[in-house]
C-alpha cells in the first residue's frame, strides 16, 4: 500500500514555482501512506511531476521503489495497491521474453503494460489498485482505479494545469489549489454521510471511478477528458440477469467455496506479516476460516472491544477465534481512548465522512500494526449477498406501500408527520404492555416518520434514496444548497428491470461500498500503515453474486443465506447465528453526554453562522430535539459534526515548501 500524487503543467516552459518543490512537498502529505521509501519523478520538458510514498509489502529491496519506469524507459508508474494474481501474470510474460530485474508486483504491472497495453493489463489483473502511468512517447498521463473502488484517487483542473493524489491533502498542497467548497457536494454528503463519486468536497476535484481509466494529454493539460471504463458493474449486473436461475444450491455453495478460498490465498501473499481482523460475525469468520485452512501456523486475528460501546464483539470472536485455533489478540478501550480519536477524525479522513464506525476501525487498525503490516477484512459481504435490514424487508414495505394510491399515500404522510414523534412514543407506551414481546418496538415516533417519508416515495429507486438519506433534505439545510445528480441516481435510473432488492445491492455497491466502507477502512488504516485487504471483493466473487438468484442471497427473511452454508462448513452454525452486533459507539447518547461540549462548540449559533454554509435555525433546532430527548437526530448531526470538525482543520493553500534533501528516504527517478 502506498501514496501517490503528481500534476501536469500547462506551460512548461513558463514554470512559476519549483517543480521538486512542489512535488516535494505533495508528496510529503502522504507519508503516513508509505513510510518505508518516496521517491519523485520530473519530466521537465514535458511539465510533469509523479510522487509516490512507498509501504513494502512484496519485494522489500530497493528494486520495488516508486516512480519505476519499464525497461524500455518509455514508461513511467506511480502505483498504490496489490496486484494479486502478479505471479501469473509474471509467467505469462517471461514465456514471451519479458525479463525482471526484482520481484515486485509493480515491475509486473509495469512490463504488462509495456508488452499488452493498458486495458487489455487492466483486464488481466485481480486486484486494488490507483496508478498513474506517464507514456513517454505519446506525452500523455493515464491514471486508472481497479474495479471496486478500493482504492482512492482524486484528480482536478486549476488554473494551471492537471493534479492528483491518493488523498485531497495531496492535491491541496499543489499552489494553484483553489480549496473551494463544493455546495453540491456538501449537500450529496448530508445526504449520504460521504460524498458520492464523482463528487469530491472540493469544486473542480474529482474521485475517479470504480473500474475506468482517464487520459490527460500532456501537449494540452487543460483539456478535461471523461473517465473510460474497463469493467462496469452495471453492466455485470445487467448483463446475469437472465443466467441467475440456472444455478442449484448445492453447485452454488461449492463454487464460492472455491472463489472465496482462492481469492483468500492470493491476498495472504506478502513478505511482511499479515493477519485479520475477526468481529465474530459472518464475513469477517467465513474469510479467517478459509486463512486458517490453508495456514500451517496460527492466522493474528485482531478485535476490538469496550465497555462503553452499545456492543461489544469480543466475546463472539474470542469463541470463533478459539474453535478455529488463531492466534487472537483483542484489545478493551474505554472512553478516553475513544474520546481522543475524534478531534482527529477531520486529518485522518481528509474529507467529511459520517460513519461512527470510524473511530473503532482507527482503533482497531492501530492495535493491528503494532503486529502485522498486512490485515484482511471482510467489508463487502452485505452488500454482495444481502446482509442489511433493507435487502430484506424494504421491498415487502414498498410492496405494500405502492399499492395505496398516491394521493391517499400522500395525505396519510401528512397526518403522520403533523404529529411530533415523543407524542407517538407516549401513545406507543400506552399501549405497549398489551403487545407481544416480539411486536415491541423502540423510537416507534421516527420509525413511524420513516415510514411516512416512504409514502412520499414516486417509486422504489425513490424508497430506496430515502432510506440510504440522512438528510432527506438537505437543501434546506446548507446555504445556497443544491443536489447535483450522482452516479447512484444514475445508476438506479438503469436498473429497472432487476428486482427492488437487486436494485438496492446494486446500489450499495457502486456508491455505499466505495465512498463510504472502503473510504473508511482505508483512510484508517493507512493513517498507522497498515495494508488491509478485501477478499470478498475479489472482482470474481462480485461477478458471481450476480449470477445466482435472490433467493440465495435473502431466504426465509434472512440475508447472506449463500455465505452461511459455506461457513456452516468451517464453524458450528450457533457460533455465528446471533443477532448482527459490531463494535458501535453510542454516540447518540455520548452527544448529550461527555460530548456535549465538544459539540455545542461546533453547534452553536456564532460557529455556524460565522461559517456561512448551514442554517443555523435549522441546525440548532435538531441539536435541541435531540438533547431533551424529543428526536434521535444522531446521524443527522454527526454528520454536521463531522463537517465542522473537517471545516475548522482545513489547510493552508500557500505555495508548497522546497525540499530540503534532509528526507533520508526520498530518492529521484
Amino acid at each position: 500500500m502506498c501514496g501517490l500524487t503528481g500534476f501536469v503543467t500547462a506551460n512548461p516552459g513558463r514554470w512559476q514555482y519549483s517543480p521538486r518543490g512542489v512535488i516535494g512537498g505533495m508528496t510529503r502529505t502522504l507519508r503516513h501512506r508509505g513510510p518505508d521509501d518516496s521517491g519523485t519523478f520530473i519530466d521537465f520538458d514535458a511539465g510533469v511531476a509523479l510522487g509516490h510514498t512507498r509501504l513494502a509489502i512484496i519485494d522489500l529491496s530497493s528494486s520495488g521503489a516508486q516512480p519505476m519506469q519499464s525497461r524500455s524507459t518509455r514508461f513511467v508508474l506511480a502505483f498504490n495497491g496489490e496486484i494479486y494474481n502478479f505471479l501469473e501474470l509474471r509467467g505469462q510474460l517471461e514465456a514471451i521474453g519479458c525479463r525482471f530485474k526484482g520481484h515486485s508486483d509493480t515491475e509486473v504491472l509495469l512490463e504488462a503494460i509495456e508488452a499488452w497495453g493498458l486495458t487489455e493489463t487492466l483486464t488481466r489483473a485481480n486486484g486494488m489498485f490507483a496508478i498513474a502511468l506517464w507514456d513517454r512517447r505519446h506525452r500523455r498521463l493515464v491514471l486508472a482505479k481497479d474495479r471496486m473502488g478500493e482504492k482512492p484517487l482524486y484528480y482536478g483542473w486549476t488554473s494551471t494545469g492537471f493534479v492528483f493524489g491518493s488523498e485531497l491533502k495531496a492535491v491541496a498542497a499543489h499552489p494553484d489549489f483553489a480549496g473551494q467548497l463544493d455546495r453540491g457536494a456538501l449537500c450529496s454528503y448530508l445526504r449520504y454521510a460521504y460524498v458520492p463519486t464523482p463528487w469530491s468536497i472540493y469544486k473542480g476535484i474529482y474521485k475517479l471511478p470504480a473500474g475506468t481509466w482517464l487520459e490527460v494529454d500532456g501537449a494540452d493539460a487543460m483539456k478535461r477528458g471523461s473517465p473510460q471504463a474497463y469493467w462496469s458493474l452495471v453492466d455485470v449486473a445487467l448483463s446475469s440477469r437472465n443466467r441467475a436461475e440456472s444455478i442449484s444450491d448445492r453447485d452454488a455453495v461449492e463454487q464460492l467455496e472455491a472463489l472465496l478460498a482462492d481469492s483468500v490465498n492470493k491476498r495472504v501473499v506478502a513478505d511482511v506479516p499479515v493477519g485479520a481482523f475477526l468481529s465474530g460475525g459472518i464475513d469477517s469468520s467465513i474469510v479467517v476460516a478459509l486463512m486458517q485452512a490453508a495456514s500451517g501456523t496460527p492466522v493474528r486475528t485482531f478485535t476490538i472491544g469496550s465497555a462503553e460501546a452499545s456492543f461489544d464483539e469480543t466475546e463472539p470472536a474470542r469463541e470463533v477465534a478459539r474453535y478455529l485455533g488463531t492466534d487472537h489478540t483483542e484489545v478493551m478501550v474505554g472512553a478516553p481512548e475513544i474520546e481522543s480519536v475524534i478531534p482527529s477524525l477531520p486529518r485522518i479522513f481528509d474529507e467529511p465522512l459520517a460513519d461512527p464506525v470510524q473511530i473503532p476501525t482507527f482503533l482497531l487498525s492501530r492495535m493491528a500494526r503494532s503486529q502485522v503490516t498486512v490485515a484482511l477484512s471482510g467489508e463487502g459481504g452485505d452488500e454482495l449477498f444481502g446482509g442489511y435490514h433493507r435487502h430484506m424487508y424494504a421491498p415487502g414495505v414498498w410492496n405494500s406501500v405502492s399499492r395505496i394510491p398516491g394521493p391517499a399515500r400522500s395525505l396519510l404522510a401528512r397526518a403522520i408527520l403533523r404529529v411530533p414523534p415523543s407524542r407517538l412514543d407516549l401513545a406507543y407506551s400506552r399501549l405497549e404492555p398489551s403487545l407481544p414481546r416480539r411486536l415491541r418496538q423502540s423510537h416507534v415516533g421516527d420509525r413511524l416518520h420513516n415510514l411516512a417519508s416512504a409514502l412520499t416515495a414516486p417509486d422504489a429507486a425513490g424508497y430506496y434514496r430515502l432510506l440510504a438519506s440522512q438528510w432527506p433534505q438537505p437543501t434546506a439545510a446548507v446555504v445556497d444548497g443544491f443536489e447535483p445528480n450522482v452516479l447512484l441516481d444514475e445508476v438506479l435510473q438503469r436498473s429497472g428491470p432487476l428486482s427492488f432488492a437487486a436494485q438496492m445491492m446494486l446500489g450499495d455497491q457502486l456508491s455505499y461500498i466505495p465512498d463510504m466502507n472502503l473510504a473508511r477502512v482505508d483512510r484508517a488504516s493507512m493513517a498507522v500503515s497498515l495494508e488491509v485487504r478485501v477478499p470478498l471483493l475479489d472482482h470474481r466473487v462480485v461477478e458471481f453474486s450476480w449470477n445466482i438468484p435472490d433467493t440465495m442471497k435473502v431466504r426465509n427473511g434472512q440475508g447472506k443465506w449463500v455465505l452461511r452454508q459455506v461457513l456452516d462448513k468451517h464453524l458450528p452454525r450457533e457460533l455465528i447465528e446471533r443477532p448482527k452486533m459490531g463494535f458501535a459507539v453510542d454516540v447518540g447518547t455520548w452527544l448529550r453526554g461527555p460530548l456535549r461540549p465538544w459539540a455545542e462548540d461546533l453547534l452553536g449559533s456564532a460557529s455556524l453562522r460565522r461559517g456561512g454554509v448551514f442554517d443555523a435555525d435549522i441546525v440548532r433546532s435538531r441539536w435541541m430535539e435531540h438533547l431533551d430527548g424529543r428526536r434521535n437526530w444522531t446521524r443527522a448531526l454527526w454528520a454536521i459534526l463531522m463537517f465542522q470538525g473537517w471545516a475548522e482543520h482545513l489547510p493552508s493553500h500557500g505555495p508548497s515548501r522546497p525540499a530540503t534533501g534532509t528526507d533520508d528516504l526520498s530518492h529521484e527517478v
